[in-house]
């Protein structure tokens, strides 16, 4: 790994915007193929898309047979590691087991925002 830390945080990213979805998840894929630690918190209406079967009813493209869910599975076996929003599962009434595979688990505001202070953590907004 580089030494250097990409946080890639979607918050402003809706589920219902298809097209805002395909950015964060190429550019984690690319970052972790370049040999970067990436990590993507999904949190506000973004936080959805780590649940079961939501990123995998969504095209980016309408007809294009890749699910967002593909993207997030590309990204994943690149090296990206994807966290969910402890906030989010109880907003959304839902449990550590309806988080999708390729979710690490929980990664809280504390956790977030302790790393972002931190000088080896770069960070990206969607």
């Amino acid at each position: 790994m580089s030494g250097r830390r990409l946080l890639i945080l979607l918050v402003n990213t809706d589920p219902r915007n298809p097209e805002e979805l395909g950015a964060p998840f190429y550019y984690a894929a690319v970052a972790a193929a370049m040999d970067h630690e990436v990590d993507v918190l999904c949190t506000a209406t973004a936080g959805k898309l780590m649940l079961n079967g939501v990123a995998a009813a969504i095209h980016i493209k309408p007809g294009d047979p890749m699910t967002v869910y593909d993207w997030i599975k590309e990204a994943h076996s690149q090296g990206a590691k994807f966290w969910a929003c402890p906030a989010n599962l109880e907003l959304f009434d839902r449990s550590e087991a309806d988080l999708i595979p390729e979710c690490s688990g929980m990664m809280s505001a504390a956790t977030m925002i302790q790393d972002v202070m931190g000088d080896d953590c770069r960070v990206l907004t969607f």
